[in-house]
C-alpha cells in the first residue's frame, strides 16, 4: 500500500515522472477526491483537496491547481 493511501483512501491512480509522484485517492468514509504530490528528491510533498468534477485535471495538472488553491503550497514544492 503507497504511503499516501490507508484503509480507508484508496488510490484510484499513480504516475511518476522526474522525481515527483502525483497519487489520486478517494475515501471511501466521505467520498473526498485527494490528490498527494511528492517529490522524491528532497523528500517533501503536499496533498490537494479537491472537488471531485476536476480530480484528473488536478491529477494531471496539480501545481496548477496548488497554485490556484494554496500558493504557499509550492515554496515546499520548489
Amino acid at each position: 500500500m503507497p504511503a499516501t493511501a490507508t484503509p480507508s483512501r484508496t488510490e484510484l491512480a499513480q504516475r511518476q515522472n522526474d522525481g515527483i509522484e502525483v497519487s489520486l485517492l478517494w475515501c471511501r468514509s466521505d467520498g473526498s477526491i485527494t490528490v498527494a504530490v511528492r517529490h522524491l528528491a528532497p523528500e517533501e510533498s503536499f496533498e490537494l483537496d479537491v472537488d471531485p468534477a476536476l480530480a484528473l485535471d488536478a491529477f494531471y495538472h496539480p501545481f496548477a491547481f496548488a497554485a490556484r488553491l494554496d500558493p504557499e503550497l509550492l515554496d515546499v514544492a520548489a
